[in-house]
């Protein structure tokens, strides 16, 4: 057999996604490469490595032992770079986070320049809900994770980035007079939540309770994105975090609404577990962000305080 670590990376992500489409793009190849590449690692075998379905891409069991087999190549691959690096007096290796998706806002501008600075190391970033990066956490799945409500169970160790600013937002659609909004006022109101187990979503609970305030309408979406569209195309009203809003706000298709008891305010926070051995690479990140957030704050959020 004569296969390449190219068709090697090829069907690990093809197999990662079910899809050659997905994994074309994640490899910036086009389709048509990734088919021809996958096509000569096949050829090799006797047997199918996978099998088309009407629209859709099985791993057949065959390819599922293929792919641990390929998967245990690549991390030997990728730990002869890193040791070749460190041998050169460099940085090198992996580190994992999970973020919530309202993070996504918050967490690049911490990684890029230690990033850049370090070429040899590796990111892999998961952006999930709040029970998702919670439990890869809690099974040492992730060097890192990235939350605004620290888990209650979890012995953990955490360094505090910046403040969670959450407003109330409409649409370019809402006329208001510049005074606070009153609670008899939002009753009318349709209000949209995040899905249940999201840290807005509580956080918009609490207000929404501690108001006594009757909704009118209640509709639930599971992302920020999805909400914040919503909003925009007049569905409704939210608690938002202000970190996701910024483009929003300042070309008019969303406004904060000034209401008695907001913001809220929490925080954006970088946990791990305190039992975790980090590796160098990781502790180097924390020392990174320990040294600079402050100046990072400075560079990428000042606009967060004229709110």
């Amino acid at each position: 057999m004569h296969y390449t670590l190219h068709q090697l990376e090829i069907f690990q992500k093809v197999c990662e996604f079910k899809s050659v489409t997905k994994a074309s793009e994640e490899l910036f190849l086009t389709q048509p490469a990734v088919s021809i590449q996958l096509k000569k690692f096949q050829d090799q075998f006797q047997i199918p490595l996978f099998e088309v379905v009407g629209r859709k891409l099985y791993i057949t069991e065959f390819g599922e032992e293929i792919a641990l087999a390929v998967q245990k190549i690549l991390n030997e691959v990728n730990a002869i770079n890193y040791k070749a690096l460190s041998f050169q007096g460099e940085l090198a290796g992996k580190f994992k986070i999970a973020i919530v998706s309202t993070a996504k806002y918050v967490i690049p501008y911490f990684l890029t320049d230690f990033m850049n600075e370090h070429k040899g190391v590796d990111l892999v970033m998961d952006v999930t809900n709040k029970a998702e990066v919670v439990r890869s956490l809690e099974n040492n799945e992730v060097d890192f994770a990235m939350v605004s409500t620290i888990p209650k169970h979890l012995k953990i160790n955490r360094i505090q980035l910046m403040d969670n600013k959450l407003y109330f937002v409409g649409g370019k659609q809402h006329k208001h007079t510049g005074k606070h909004l009153s609670i008899k006022a939002i009753e009318q109101l349709p209000l949209i939540y995040r899905e249940d187990g999201s840290a807005t979503r509580k956080q918009m609970e609490y207000f929404v309770a501690s108001n006594k305030i009757s909704t009118y309408k209640k509709m639930e979406l599971k992302s920020n994105e999805a909400l914040k569209q919503a909003v925009i195309a007049g569905l409704g009203y939210s608690i938002m975090p202000l970190i996701g809003i910024k483009n929003e706000l300042n070309n008019g298709d969303l406004q904060v609404i000034p209401v008695k008891g907001l913001p809220l305010s929490t925080n954006w926070n970088l946990i791990w577990l305190s039992s975790k051995n980090l590796s160098t690479v990781a502790k180097h990140f924390v020392q990174y962000i320990e040294n600079n957030k402050d100046n990072i704050m400075k560079s990428h959020f000042d606009w967060f305080e004229n709110y």
